[in-house]
């Protein structure tokens, strides 16, 4: 059975929306909502539900962020051997997130994919390993839960400047807030002469 044909099936018997990227190896997904007059249930993970999707794990490490409005967190990622793949899901607020892909054996190698996703819509966003990430808070506030593959390994780590032209974010994001480390991050050209990637 094809990978869309085992998703087909699947969801029949567990409603989740897989809502198409650009970048198919970005996986975009919207669990069901079980809701009654306590609240709601979301199922977020389930190794063998969501390797039919495409996402793999192990994965080895959970981390929680809280940002403000107009916070721009990234480009960030890990060089080889500790890249990272995510699952990110949403817990409150709005982001603007920012995946590019630096697999030079990939068919959308530097191309930007940006995704609005809420918690409103309990939206959940998959970033295979190899992707340079990062967002924008839209909301007042944002809360988001995210897996990795890999332990954060801070002596691997790297990141791409938000407003590298081949990004694509200076017409969307005026004057973002950063961390110190984020001001000075290299801009992707400056990368790429390295041949880091």
């Amino acid at each position: 059975m094809s990978v869309p044909d085992a998703r087909n099936a699947l969801n029949r018997f567990m409603p989740m929306k897989i809502i198409e990227t650009c970048i198919p190896d970005i996986i975009h997904l919207r669990p069901d909502v079980y809701r009654d007059k306590r609240g709601l249930f979301v199922e977020t993970f389930r190794d063998e539900r969501y390797a039919t999707f495409g996402i793999h794990g192990p994965f080895v490490q959970d981390n929680l962020v809280h940002s403000h409005k107009n916070v721009f967190r990234g480009l960030h990622f890990q060089l080889p051997p500790y890249e990272q793949a995510k699952l990110i899901t949403m817990i409150h607020g709005e982001i603007l997130d920012v995946a590019l892909d630096l697999r030079k054996d990939s068919k959308t190698y530097l191309k930007t994919e940006l995704i609005k996703i809420s918690a409103e819509d309990h939206d959940q966003l998959f970033i295979p390993a190899g992707f340079a990430h990062g967002y924008y808070v839209l909301s007042e506030q944002s809360i988001i839960s995210y897996k990795v593959s890999n332990a954060y390994a801070p002596d691997h780590q790297g990141g791409i400047h938000w407003n590298s032209p081949e990004v694509g974010l200076r017409e969307m994001i005026k004057d973002p807030l950063l961390s110190e480390q984020d001001k000075h991050l290299p801009f992707l050209n400056d990368l790429l002469s390295k041949n880091l990637f």
